[in-house]
């Protein structure tokens, strides 16, 4: 009885009790990367690092569940948004779509991770394509609430405010996510992962 249970839960259809505390400690984790920002139109902030990172080390499921607890954490009024900010009101502001954003770049570097992988070059590819498609969610986002609230925006200016300055940053992070993720995977999954 107690093998088939056991089978059960390592083809994940069951979510054990570490998995939560992994999820758990992750959406803190993104919550304090987001509160270490610079403010801007779209700030700068951790967070694309934790996204990444976590997807990295815990896969598709786990890595896209914390960021779903992350953001319904936030979406109930803790203020774990950058800024100290929470409420559902901030999905719904110019910056919502990048929030949004995070589960694709979550799902993208997890799927990557559980299919291809933890090799470095792998990890840094996945969670680039990852942020890109976050990147390319919130800019849409981004201008069609710029031109319901103030009208007419070119998506030059746009890219100008909300990506181009946002680049180098993330590539950076997320070469040090994917160089975290390789060395620290082989310890979170040590105990049957």
């Amino acid at each position: 009885m107690r093998v088939c249970e056991s089978e059960r839960t390592r083809s994940g259809k069951k979510i054990e009790t570490k998995d939560m505390i992994y999820m758990a400690l992750s959406a803190a984790l993104i919550a304090v990367s987001a509160w270490i920002s610079i403010p801007a139109a779209v700030p700068f902030t951790l967070q694309t690092f934790a996204v990444c990172l976590t997807a990295g080390l815990f896969g598709a499921k786990r890595g896209t569940l914390a960021v779903l607890i992350y953001l319904l954490l936030g979406a109930v009024g803790i203020p774990v948004f950058a800024g100290f900010r929470g409420g559902i009101g901030v999905f719904f502001g110019n910056t919502g779509g990048y929030l949004a954003g995070c589960i694709f770049t979550a799902l993208i570097a997890g799927v990557c991770a559980d299919r291809f992988g933890r090799k470095i070059p792998v990890m840094i590819a996945s969670m680039l394509a990852g942020v890109a498609v976050c990147y390319a969610f919130g800019t849409a986002w981004y201008m069609i609430l710029y031109l319901k609230n103030t009208g007419e925006v070119s998506v030059a200016a746009v890219l100008m405010t909300c990506v181009i300055p946002f680049v180098i940053p993330d590539i950076i992070k997320v070469t040090a996510a994917a160089f975290l993720t390789k060395r620290l995977h082989r310890f979170v999954h040590q105990h049957g992962n």
